[in-house]
């Protein structure tokens, strides 16, 4: 039986620097780099940390400022944080959480 660890993995779309840390996005669905460090305090923020990509938290980034806006939420409230809380779990781990097949991300406007 071969040893499965020596199989060449493809390459990725962008070059990724050797050394750098790969999760399974549970956005994108596939293997991707990681956030170099914890984006949130709690058990959140682990799993965000194990299971985003660092191109998936710039799609909830973006998605954050929205609900900061569209709930008028003060960053710096406990309940403002709880808020935002349950958002982030439904963006990356809630229903309907997995972008659709073939999504294209919207070009930044420069």
């Amino acid at each position: 039986m071969a040893n499965e660890s020596c199989d060449p993995t493809p390459a990725p779309s962008e070059p990724v620097k050797p050394g750098t840390r790969m999760v399974h996005c549970v956005k994108f669905g596939k293997e991707l780099p990681g956030l170099e460090r914890v984006p949130w305090r709690g058990e959140i923020g682990k799993r965000v940390f194990e299971n985003v990509s660092k191109e998936a938290w710039k799609l909830w980034l973006e998605h954050s400022k929205m609900i900061m806006n569209e709930y008028r939420l003060n960053p710096l409230d406990p309940n403002s944080q709880k808020i935002m809380e349950e958002q982030m779990e439904q963006f990356f781990f809630g229903e309907g959480a997995k972008l659709p097949e073939g999504y294209v991300p919207p070009k930044a406007k420069g």
